[in-house]
C-alpha cells in the first residue's frame, strides 16, 4: 500500500466517521426539540429539520468539539409554521430555542444554587 492509497483510506474513514457522528448528533437534537415541543403543547414538524451551521468550538473544559446548529419548524395551531433551533456542542444540547421560549440546558457538572 503506497502513501496515496493510505491517505485516501484515511480520508474515507474520516468521512464515514463524520457522517455517522452527524447522524447521531442530529438524532439527539431532534429528540430534544420534539420533547420540548411536546412539553409546550406544540406540534413538532419532523420533516423540517435542517443543518444550519457547523463550526469548531470549545466546551467548558477546553476540549475542541463540533458545534452544530439545526433549525426546525413547529406549529402551535396546526395551521401555521414557526421556526425553532437546537444548538449541539458535541453530542450535548447546548441551546434549544422554541419561540417564545429559550431553553438553556445547564451543564451537568455545575451546581445550581
Amino acid at each position: 500500500m503506497n502513501l496515496t492509497e493510505l491517505l485516501l483510506l484515511l480520508v474515507l474513514i474520516a468521512g464515514v466517521w463524520f457522517w455517522l457522528d452527524s447522524l447521531k448528533t442530529r438524532e439527539i437534537g431532534v429528540k430534544a426539540a420534539r420533547d420540548a415541543c411536546h412539553d409546550e403543547g406544540l406540534q413538532f414538524l419532523d420533516e423540517t429539520v435542517v443543518g444550519h451551521s457547523l463550526r469548531l468550538a470549545r466546551d467548558d473544559e477546553g476540549r475542541l468539539k463540533l458545534r452544530r446548529v439545526y433549525s426546525f419548524e413547529y406549529s402551535d395551531t396546526g395551521n401555521d409554521r414557526r421556526p425553532g433551533s437546537v444548538t449541539m456542542l458535541g453530542h450535548d444540547v447546548e441551546i434549544l430555542h422554541v419561540r417564545p421560549h429559550l431553553y438553556v440546558i445547564p451543564n451537568t457538572h455545575e451546581t445550581l444554587h
